[in-house]
């Protein structure tokens, strides 16, 4: 973003941020693509819709559910989205493919996420470097779950592309294909990971993105990027009043968690996704309470430690060199204080 640009976009949110949050009955709409509602990562998402503070704030939502992060950036880039509710990382690598992104709202401190092997794999898998050949499930190829087994493999002295990386999901799928042995490992998320153990007792974990020791010893760092709500840089600067809304309805919600505990949290959220077992279900969100934004706000050194991860995955990113700054802004958070 030009610096000019950028000046006279902080200056309107400024201005909206003098303007009185008004609730309105009616309003524009705006259609959210999401890379596994079901997924505790993008629980608050949902949680924003539930609890009625898109309403509030006089917007009328649209979530379209797809299988993996890279489905519901397809869904924008096609136009059959305005914004997606995906991992941070994708914002990096579409401003480097020459289409700019900007993340507004960050919904984690840190991802969630566990690379665990199948209790019926059809090989043994101690180690990551035991991936070599073996079939491992993301959310969707080209997702930031993908991305984060060829970083895992790569960091271990294992070439990116020595697994066969097969698609399944995040929710049912997931365990399905873990129960079954249909890949050896996987990449997976709460409440999918808590299902499986019921069924199957615990798992191995080669890598556990759930708390900051096991993000740290990963990435190098205690907090890093997950989901955000992001959009092209175009659509922001085009619609600042309608984002403003967007991150003051999400920002209240990350507020809402962290005064609530996990019993009152699972009530909240769609029977659907709670499931059948409701007492596991409120331990998982127990577990992944700490991974929660409290305000939305992107720390800068996590910013910089993803787009680090991606030039290392990415040649584009790499020689592009793209500027973390550009990726994500925390102007409309401050501005509808």
């Amino acid at each position: 973003m030009a610096a000019t640009a950028l000046c006279a976009l902080t200056l309107s949110w400024m201005l909206l941020a003098g303007c009185s949050p008004g609730r309105v009955q009616q309003g524009p709409r705006v259609r959210i693509a999401v890379g596994g509602q079901a997924q505790l990562v993008y629980l608050p998402l949902t949680l924003a819709e539930r609890l009625g503070y898109f309403r509030d704030e006089g917007i009328e939502v649209t979530l379209f559910d797809f299988p993996g992060g890279a489905k519901a950036l397809e869904a924008m880039l096609g136009g059959s989205a305005d914004v997606v509710c995906g991992f941070y990382d994708h914002t990096v690598q579409m401003t480097a493919e020459g289409k700019p992104m900007v993340a507004f709202v960050s919904l984690l401190r840190y991802p969630g996420l566990v690379l665990a092997v199948s209790p019926a794999a059809q090989r043994k898998v101690a180690s990551i470097q035991d991936l070599r050949g073996a079939v491992v499930g993301v959310s969707a190829p080209g997702s930031s779950t993908h991305m984060l087994v060829k970083y895992l493999l790569d960091k271990n002295g294992v070439a990116p592309d020595a697994a066969s990386i097969v698609g399944i999901g995040m929710s049912a799928g997931a365990v399905a294909a873990m129960e079954r042995g249909k890949v050896d490992a996987a990449v997976m998320a709460e409440p999918a990971l808590s299902q499986l153990q019921a069924r199957k007792g615990p798992v191995r974990l080669l890598a556990d993105l759930r708390t900051p020791e096991g993000v740290k010893e990963v990435y190098g760092v205690r907090n890093y990027p997950a989901s955000v709500l992001y959009s092209s840089t175009k659509w922001v600067e085009g619609n600042q009043e309608l984002a403003l809304r967007l991150a003051r309805a999400m920002r209240r919600t990350l507020e809402w968690i962290g005064t609530h505990n996990a019993a009152q949290i699972a009530q909240a959220m769609p029977e659907r996704f709670r499931g059948e077992d409701m007492p596991m279900y409120v331990q998982a969100i127990e577990q992944s309470k700490g991974m929660f934004s409290p305000d939305g706000v992107m720390a800068p050194e996590s910013a910089v430690a993803a787009a680090a991860v991606m030039a290392r995955l990415l040649e584009k990113v790499r020689v592009t060199k793209v500027d973390p700054a550009q990726t994500y802004t925390n102007r409309l958070l401050q501005a509808g204080r």
